[in-house]
């Protein structure tokens, strides 16, 4: 362990140089020509985002909007590639002329921006001007929420959700599952889809994703890590072998074992096989809506995420990415980055988001906005994610996980789940993970100083 360690710290300094000579290069040689000079008289704001496709052709539709609207802030756009490419960045350009205004941070990075104390809560502007957060789905805002201060806006939301091909299940005579499944319900559905097809249709894929074994946890209201996910202190143990972990891995392993169920591989390659009828359920991202909906039209069938039988429904957390505003810079700027968030997160941008996105409309007015009405008119299953939202009130396990080096274990995770799906022990293949990762994050608590040896 202690030698794993060491290859593990050495990776990070060799990573972090890296990081440090290309921001640098960025800047000496390419910074400038993404660089977009604010009007005269106007507060420069930069903002780095990670958006590609669809959500960053609405992003800068925003931005010139937002641009045109006053005359008092310029944002400046610059895309800075992965969510963890942006984190990294951002530690390493902190105080310099080159670091951003305001910028995107994904869920899982929640609490080593807070750690960082390199931003200005969201809090300190909402208690300013007594700005009603309360607009704001709950959980989207628990994901980032420390000590009742929201420390970064929820912007490009999303949570795992339920699809299944009901023009399969139709030409099939197949019931559906529910709204609020179980795993039964599931089970049933996959097992005739693969029985009465004759084995052409795989009835079920869960890829070997974290994020989904996090949600079957949150979703039975069961922790991830110690500390309620670490909202309530600094974590020192995971929680890969609860009951929940081991019946949701069981049920899944049953499925590989009677036949109906398909590891694909990838998203890519799960979302092929769904589009093509040679699968029946998965499940993903509410930002698969889009696209989903567009290639299979009223043949799109939407769920809750699944929940064990016998279990209520928790809810979920929600994936994507926050805003966040840097404290290196000055008050003016601040405030302009302020100002532009309350612009994104408005009901009719809200509401525009989600149309062209998929990512879900975290303000609740958004569903009053015509565009979204319209939507929901024409295809009510894309409704389905945003009422998911809605109806989990925030508490601890849905409110994500306040946990440092969480990409980590989501590694070890995602390793016991290719074992599981292999044949391979369940406890025994999500027990090494759990210890693993506790070694991980005993060393990490012990480098800042969290905890004693």
């Amino acid at each position: 362990m202690k030698k794993l360690s060491q290859l593990f710290k050495r990776y990070w300094q060799l990573f972090s140089a890296a990081a440090v000579i290309l921001v640098i290069g960025l800047g000496v040689f390419g910074y400038s020509k993404s660089q977009v000079h604010a009007a005269s008289g106007r507060t420069r704001v930069v903002f780095w985002h990670e958006m590609k496709g669809p959500g960053q052709k609405k992003l800068v539709t925003f931005i010139n909007e937002f641009n045109k609207s006053q005359s008092k802030y310029e944002v400046v756009p610059q895309f800075q590639g992965g969510y963890n490419d942006v984190i990294q960045k951002i530690m390493n350009t902190h105080g310099t002329d080159a670091s951003p205004a305001i910028f995107q941070s994904m869920d899982i990075s929640t609490s080593q921006m807070y750690h960082s104390g390199f931003t200005v809560p969201m809090q300190k502007f909402i208690d300013k001007e007594n700005y009603d957060i309360n607009k704001i789905a709950s959980v989207a805002r628990g994901v980032a929420t420390r000590n009742n201060t929201l420390l970064a806006m929820p912007f490009n939301t999303s949570q795992t959700t339920l699809y299944y091909n009901a023009g399969l299940l139709k030409k099939y005579k197949i019931t559906p599952p529910p709204v609020n499944p179980t795993y039964s319900d599931i089970t049933r559905v996959s097992k005739q889809l693969y029985d009465r097809s004759n084995h052409k249709v795989k009835g079920i894929s869960v890829e070997a994703y974290s994020w989904l074994f996090e949600q079957f946890l949150s979703n039975a209201n069961e922790e991830f890590a110690n500390k309620n996910d670490g909202h309530s202190g600094i974590s020192t143990k995971v929680n890969f072998t609860g009951p929940t972990a081991i019946k949701s891995m069981t049920w899944v392993q049953d499925r590989v074992k009677y036949g109906d169920f398909m590891n694909f591989g990838s998203h890519k390659n799960e979302m092929a096989a769904f589009l093509s009828n040679k699968l029946g359920i998965y499940m993903q991202t509410s930002a698969d809506m889009s696209v989903l909906a567009k290639g299979l039209g009223k043949n799109l069938g939407v769920t809750y995420y699944p929940r064990p039988d016998g279990v209520k429904a928790n809810g979920i957390s929600v994936g994507g990415a926050s805003l966040w505003i840097s404290n290196d810079k000055s008050e003016a700027v601040q405030q302009g980055a302020w100002e532009f968030t309350k612009f994104l997160i408005n009901p009719k941008n809200q509401a525009r988001w989600e149309k062209a996105t998929g990512y879900l409309a975290i303000n609740k007015d958004s569903a009053n906005e015509p565009i979204l009405k319209q939507s929901y008119e024409k295809l009510p299953m894309l409704k389905v994610p945003s009422d998911q939202l809605k109806s989990a009130k925030a508490n601890y396990t849905n409110s994500g996980i306040f946990v440092d080096g969480v990409v980590a274990a989501r590694s070890l995770v995602q390793n016991a789940m290719q074992q599981i799906y292999a044949g391979k022990d369940v406890y025994k293949s999500l027990k090494a993970a759990e210890d693993s990762y506790n070694k991980v994050l005993e060393s990490n608590n012990l480098a800042n100083g969290w905890t004693k040896k």
